[in-house]
């Protein structure tokens, strides 16, 4: 429980501070009355309250979601289990992919300074977890599913436009497929289709309830995070 309130204030922080339009300048104070908030100066805007502490004006993602959050996360680590290796290059990916999906839901994007890094230590991880086994088939399998579903989503954004994935989600997806195919390519496909099956289900949701159109665009990144630890505890 002390590591979780530890570290849900940065990724909170995270979150808050990338959580503005495409080539605009990181958030690093209050929209309100710009009160500087940071790792120096955490609370009360970067606790479960989510308050400015000058003008107490709402900050970032709603009170207690990133809590929650970190504890889910915290939870699927314990029962996805060893090997050790894998494990943390979850809990790496995790780190990184948690405030991204707070920053895709409040605007509709996936930093490349969030998505980029959770691929590169993912893959590294992975790779140096294989470094105990005699084959190295499972790394090269989850070198080839993170490259192969991040061209897939790539060329669906270069095809569909604004009715395909996003780059961000094609960036997401090299760590994405990653891990999954760390386990096996029934374990991605697996993965995918919860992922889908997911977005699928909340997007005929909001249909009925007339929170949204045909044309809306919901952000994936959250379904893709959902999907793979979904399956992941599928599997363990």
């Amino acid at each position: 429980m002390l590591a979780i309130l530890a570290v849900s204030p940065l990724l909170r922080w995270t979150a808050l501070r990338y959580a503005v339009p495409s080539g605009t300048a990181s958030r690093t104070g209050c929209d309100v009355c710009g009160a500087p908030i940071g790792p120096t100066r955490p609370w009360p805007a970067l606790g479960p309250t989510a308050r400015c502490g000058r003008c107490r004006a709402r900050i970032g993602p709603a009170p207690g979601t990133v809590e929650v959050a970190t504890l889910a996360a915290a939870v699927a680590l314990v029962l996805v289990g060893p090997p050790f290796g894998a494990l943390l290059a979850l809990a790496w990916w995790l780190a990184w992919t948690v405030p991204a999906v707070f920053v895709d839901l409040a605007v509709h994007r996936l930093p490349d300074r969030l998505t980029l890094p959770a691929a590169a230590g993912t893959w590294l991880l992975l790779g140096v977890a294989a470094l105990g086994d005699a084959e190295p088939g499972p790394w090269l399998r989850a070198v080839t599913a993170g490259a192969g579903l991040a061209l897939l989503f790539a060329v669906s954004t270069l095809v569909l436009g604004r009715r395909g994935f996003g780059l961000g989600d094609a960036k997401l997806a090299l760590s994405v497929g990653a891990l999954l195919g760390w386990y096996g390519w029934s374990v991605l496909l697996l993965g995918l289709f919860v992922a889908f099956g997911l977005s699928a289900l909340v997007s005929l949701g909001l249909l009925a309830a007339r929170r949204a159109r045909w044309t809306t665009h919901l952000p994936f990144g959250p379904f893709l995070l959902l999907g793979t630890v979904g399956a992941l505890l599928l599997i363990s």
